[in-house]
Formats: structure tokens, sequence, C-alpha cells
């Protein structure tokens, strides 16, 4: 084997080899290419290649991870916009309700026309506020939903603070009603003597009577003319078994000459209430009720209460 040289020159040089040099230089030029493999198989990896296997397979560890999130996220948000929407449903329900009740209530009551009114949204205003600069050009706002349950919230206050007046007015207007000294003082019987200058039945002779006198059967019941609270309710002279009920404004009466009483003293009795059975305890000559208005500790003709009719 020869092998001939060649310098930038142009100059040559030959060489020639044996048959050992040849298998010699043939195990060299076959060594080159596996060793560089091998030396460039154990050279440490550049720092600039990152993206390995063990980081492919946690970036998509994570990447599932927030998928599952996300989903869940999604799945919450769902069932709260289905939360939301029933409680829309429920408060339109109970607007509904309340606007129902207000109306008949204000009919019952017979009040002005337009003084309440339910089934408009209330009347709500009042100046800009200056104070936050920019208030008008903010940016975000709520969703549409938030702004009707807004809005129904807004109508149910209004609702219900024009409910809490009207029933002030009506508890108002009953009491006032209750307490309106009214109609005869028992359920069976009739008038056996008036108010005013009498023969007395004991002593023949001319004397005043300060009340007005119910003939009727011995037990029936006696009942309060209007509603107050027990003032007397034993014997006293004269009067037998009495009850005495203050009305309040001044008024006050009282029912003598019981057999039984069925109320006892500071009780806080009702218009038409049973208060005690007709007898004829006391100075009396027979079964019956002896009945007396006071107004301003005076005693008044019960007359003129009793052809009353209620409020």
């Amino acid at each position: 084997m020869k092998v001939i040289l060649v310098n930038e020159r142009g100059a040559t040089r030959s060489f020639s080899f044996g048959g050992l040099s040849k298998a010699l230089l043939g195990l060299c030029l076959l060594g080159l290419p596996v060793g560089a493999f091998l030396i460039g198989a154990n050279l440490p990896v550049a720092e600039t290649d990152v993206f390995d296997s063990r980081t492919a397979k946690a970036w998509s560890k994570a990447l599932r991870k927030q998928q599952q999130q996300i989903e869940a996220a999604d799945r919450e948000a769902r069932e709260q916009l289905t939360a939301l929407t029933v409680k829309l449903a429920e408060m339109q329900a109970r607007l509904t309700r309340l606007d129902a009740l207000g109306e008949r209530l204000t009919v019952a009551a017979k009040l002005d026309e337009g003084e309440f009114q339910f089934g408009t949204a209330p009347a709500v205003g009042g100046p800009e506020d200056p104070g936050i600069a920019g208030a008008a050009e903010l940016p975000y706002q709520p969703p549409e939903f938030l702004e009707v349950i807004d809005e129904l919230a807004d109508q149910i206050e209004d609702r219900q603070m024009q409910l809490n007046t009207l029933e002030t007015l009506l508890a108002r207007r009953q009491l006032q009603d209750e307490q309106f000294i009214a109609g005869r003082p028992i359920s069976r019987g009739w008038m056996s003597s008036r108010y005013g200058y009498r023969t007395d039945p004991f002593t023949g002779r001319r004397a005043w009577h300060k009340g007005v006198d119910f003939a009727g059967k011995m037990g029936s019941e006696v009942v309060s003319v209007a509603a107050g609270v027990v003032t007397w309710a034993e014997e006293r002279y004269g009067y037998g078994q009495l009850v005495e009920i203050n009305h309040g404004n001044g008024y006050k009466t009282r029912y003598g000459h019981n057999s039984e009483i069925k109320v006892k003293l500071g009780d806080v009795v009702k218009k038409g209430q049973v208060i005690a059975l007709m007898g004829s305890s006391g100075r009396s000559t027979g079964p019956h009720v002896h009945f007396e208005v006071y107004k301003n500790n005076r005693p008044v003709d019960p007359a003129t209460y009793i052809r009353r009719t209620g409020r």
C-alpha cells in the first residue's frame, strides 16, 4: 500500500506500507467514528436542554389537575346559578303574596286611594354623590340576574314597610273600636229601670238611679260593652257581686248584682267577653244586672251608649 501526501506548495511525498502496516492503519481509520460516538454519549447534557421526559410528565400532570379544578369550578358556578334562580322565584312569589295581602288590607281598612300603593315599584331618588371620583365610569357592571334580585329585595322591603304601617293603623283602629263603649251588657233580657229619678223599690221614696237595670233569667251571661282592664271583681256595698272595668280615656263601666263573677282583678277583657252571670246579690229585688257608665268619674246616662252601634 502506498500513500502520497501533497503540501500547500504542490510538493509531494510518498510512503509505502506493508501488510502489517496496512492492517494497523485500517483499524485506526475504523476506530475514529466509534470513539467519537462513545465520547459524545458520555458528555454531559447541555444546560439549555430542559425538556426531558420527566419535565413533560410533570407538566402533563399539572395540566390534568388544572382541568379538574376548572371542571369543579364550573359545576359549582352552575349549582350557585341554579340556587339563585330558585331564590329569585321564591322572592317573586313572596312579593306577589305581599302585594295581594296589602291590596286586600287597604280595601278592608277603607283607606284613601293611593295612600298605600301595592303592585308598583317603590319610589326612590336622591342627589348623585360627587365624593366618589369617576363613580359613573366604573368599568364593572354586575350580572343582570343580580340586578333583578336587588330590585326584588328593594320591592319586598318597601312592601314590608307599608304593611307594618298598615298593621299599626289597623291595630290602633281596632283598639279604638274595642274601647268604644256600645251595646247592652246582657246577651238576653230587657231593660227594667232607666237612668234618673225613680221610686225606690225598698223605701217607696223618690230617689236618684245612676244606672239602668236589665232583668233576665238567673245565671244569664253578663258581657263587657268594651275592652278594658278589670279594676273591681268582688262584693261591694249595695252592688252585691260587682265587676268594674276601666276602658281608658276617662271611661269605666260597672256591672252589679251578679250571682257569679268570671273575671278577676287586673284581667284584660275584650269587647263582648262574658264577665259574670246575672243574679240578685246585694240590694236587689230579683235577677238583673245594674249597669253604670262613668265619664271622668261622673255617672252619665248609659242609654246613650246602649243605643250606639260599633264602629
